[in-house]
């Protein structure tokens, strides 16, 4: 039988990814469970609250950036769309795919951009970066799952997740939300809007 959530926590899970929402756009969190935790904190709830799904904080990030920050945020996801683009363009053979909170809108100034590549051998796009020129760095940091690249510099850097054409394809309906092939973001880009492409 399923648990039904009470009135109460309901309410506080919605505190609770309205705080985090603020922590991650004015202060950067990266971490996501961490800005939960230290929003929980923050509200004088209990250690074992139920915490808000992270669905939950993107919306709240939507609902914050609408609010507090218009313009601004209006601003910053241009120019990371931009940014994107530029990438996008460079790294064309892998067929690059935006995701994340750029693709969906919902990215704050500390967002990273980041894309997902197609390759076989992740090697492959480091052997290419190398004769281009391009400073990059391992993302891995001991993750499991698809490759990661950071290249580039400071503002003009971008996240690249590496997958091969099977894990492509066998990705889970949920993980379509966000992800905007380069016509799309051309097209967002063009309109002018902040929304992702459906």
């Amino acid at each position: 039988m399923a648990r039904t959530e009470s009135p109460r926590s309901n309410r506080h899970r919605a505190r609770i990814a309205q705080a985090a929402a603020r922590l991650i756009a004015e202060h950067g969190l990266t971490d996501w469970s961490a800005a939960k935790r230290k929003a929980c904190r923050e509200l004088g709830l209990a250690d074992n609250e139920a915490l808000p799904g992270n669905e939950e904080v993107e919306q709240a990030l939507r609902n914050y950036n609408s609010l507090f920050r218009a313009d601004a945020q209006a601003t910053s996801l241009r120019q990371q769309r931009e940014a994107a683009l530029s990438w996008m363009e460079r790294l064309a053979t892998w067929r690059p795919v935006l995701i994340g909170g750029v693709a969906a809108g919902w990215a704050t100034a500390y967002s990273d951009v980041r894309l997902e590549l197609e390759a076989e051998d992740p090697k492959a796009v480091e052997l290419a970066l190398i004769n281009a020129g391009i400073d990059y760095e391992s993302g891995d940091a001991g993750q499991v799952g698809p490759a990661q690249l950071v290249a580039g510099r400071g503002e003009h850097a971008v996240r690249l997740q590496i997958v091969t054409p099977l894990q492509r394809r066998n990705r889970l309906r949920r993980d379509e939300d966000a992800r905007l092939t380069r016509d799309e973001v051309q097209a967002l880009l063009h309109a002018g809007t902040n929304a992702p492409a459906r």
